[in-house]
């Protein structure tokens, strides 16, 4: 019986471990849109630093561990999607958006999704993505940890 009681205690402990390990609430109020702000003022900067190719900005910007999906579902880690940046090529992180949605959670971590008309170039041909990109404070301050776009089908 003994026994019995200590399994089913064993729940609520990892809770009460869980809940130690991130004592952090998620921003509120105030405090969430001043959060929202440097995260709107932090994908102005990235996307000028997308756009001007300025290497050591976007060494900084990306977390060492950023990844990104390609709507085609193809990965780029950190040191590709840079690549990208100073080949030209088109990307969310300086393309127009609209439809800019946030979310605050604790870290702070803020996740932003939105749409983006995103030229194929092999096509020659734009087409609307959907996308999703992780914001966190890391060692670097505020930095894109990941990002995942979705092409839209037409219409």
């Amino acid at each position: 019986m003994h026994r019995r009681h200590l399994l089913a205690a064993a729940p609520l402990s990892l809770l009460a471990a869980t809940a130690a390990a991130h004592p952090n609430p998620a921003p509120i109020g105030a405090e969430a849109e001043r959060v929202i702000e440097e995260v709107k003022s932090f994908r102005e900067w990235l996307a000028k630093a997308v756009t001007s190719k300025d290497f050591p900005a976007l060494r900084v910007a990306y977390a060492d561990s950023f990844t990104h999906t390609h709507g085609s579902g193809k990965l780029d880690n950190k040191d590709a999607r840079i690549v990208s940046a100073m080949a030209g090529e088109p990307m969310i992180e300086n393309a127009p958006a609209s439809e800019l949605s946030f979310r605050v959670f604790p870290g702070p971590t803020v996740v932003v999704t939105g749409k983006s008309p995103i030229l194929n170039v092999k096509e020659q041909k734009t087409y609307d993505f959907r996308w999703l990109a992780v914001y966190v404070i890391g060692d670097k301050g505020l930095q894109l940890a990941v990002s995942q776009a979705t092409r839209l089908p037409m219409n």
